[in-house]
């Protein structure tokens, strides 16, 4: 068995192939993604995969070392985030093993670019919990919710009658769905963000890179789509929601001027989950995933706003490598380490 790290554009097909056939493989462990992640600042994707002796790709990881701006900064916020999980051939004789040569190689690449190291599995990764062990993860409960989307009638029935009637109720006040066709919609929809994150949600947020390539690369419709919510000709709200047709959409992030709107009876955060929501219907994407709704057992706004949608609630939870505790200490005592452990 050969590790590689680097590949050429003969592989990128055999990558994508690999992914879109696997049970587990999504969008985010995507050429498509390394891209993404490779056209945003401070942004720097690390891709590992594993031939056999035939040369068939047997296991996948694709992460991405991300850091925030300026050099303090840096240095204290510096994470290397695993989304998805990695991809292990189905069939493998030996899959742990093959998991650990990823692991390992994972490790060794970025311990000394990065204070930590963490897996946002979109699946269950328990049966690799030993290898984790060993390699000195550590294990965090934590919950997400995913909705079936298979069935129109099925998905809708779970819904709560409140959240129907605030759609209903956006629509009929102004409020429309729409697909941006210009980087400035972009630049408003980054805009609504940053205040979000800078104000309440008092977490990292990529740089505006990130979403204008996002905004670039998807364009056709493959891949995901960004949605906004627009009345009266000002964007209000959005949603970016990346996502391979037949497989799962998932929510990367969403916001809106809730709060601002409610008197005049529109909801444009409501509006603009029930858009991707929609998409993922009428486009046979099989799951909507919210990738994340907290801790078990801690209550958490977030998770009553999305629950209201319907859908099933997994814990796979998080595994978390401190590289650096010396830094981690710092970070810690210097500025709230949760923001960085959190999705960005």
């Amino acid at each position: 068995m050969r590790i590689k790290t680097d590949f050429d554009a003969d592989f990128i097909s055999r990558w994508d192939a690999f992914v879109q056939v696997h049970p587990e493989g999504s969008v985010l462990q995507s050429h498509f993604c390394y891209q993404l992640f490779e056209r945003t600042v401070n942004f720097d994707p690390v891709l590992i995969y594993c031939l056999d002796e035939d040369d068939h790709i047997v296991g996948l990881l694709l992460g991405v070392v991300i850091k925030e701006g300026g050099w303090l900064k840096k240095s204290f916020s510096s994470r290397t985030v695993i989304y998805g999980g990695p991809l292990i051939e189905m069939g493998v004789e030996a899959p742990a093993a093959v998991f650990q040569v990823l692991l390992q190689r994972l490790v060794d690449l970025v311990k000394h670019r990065s204070i930590f190291i963490q897996f946002r599995p979109s699946f269950d990764l328990s049966a690799f919990q030993p290898v984790f062990d060993q390699m000195h993860f550590r294990h965090t409960p934590r919950l997400n919710l995913l909705v079936d989307t298979t069935n129109r009638e099925h998905m809708v029935r779970g819904m709560s009658a409140s959240r129907l009637r605030q759609i209903k109720q956006s629509i009929k006040n102004g409020a429309e769905i729409i697909i941006p066709d210009k980087a400035s919609q972009i630049d408003e929809f980054y805009l609504l963000l940053s205040n979000l994150y800078r104000h309440k949600v008092k977490k990292p947020l990529p740089d505006k890179s990130f979403f204008h390539a996002f905004f670039e690369t998807t364009r056709d419709g493959r891949n995901g789509q960004i949605f906004l919510i627009r009345h009266q000709q000002r964007v209000i709200g959005g949603i970016m929601a990346p996502g391979f047709t037949g497989n799962t959409l998932f929510e990367w992030y969403v916001c809106g001027l809730d709060e601002e709107y409610r008197s005049r009876h529109v909801f444009p955060s409501v509006l603009a989950t029930w858009a991707a929501i929609d998409h993922a219907i009428k486009n046979d994407y099989r799951q909507f995933d919210f990738m994340g709704v907290g801790k078990p057992g801690v209550p958490y706004g977030v998770r009553d706003f999305k629950m209201r949608f319907g859908g099933t609630v997994v814990s796979f939870g998080r595994h978390i490598r401190i590289n650096n505790k010396s830094l981690y200490m710092l970070a810690e005592f210097g500025y709230n380490i949760l923001s960085f452990i959190k999705r960005v």
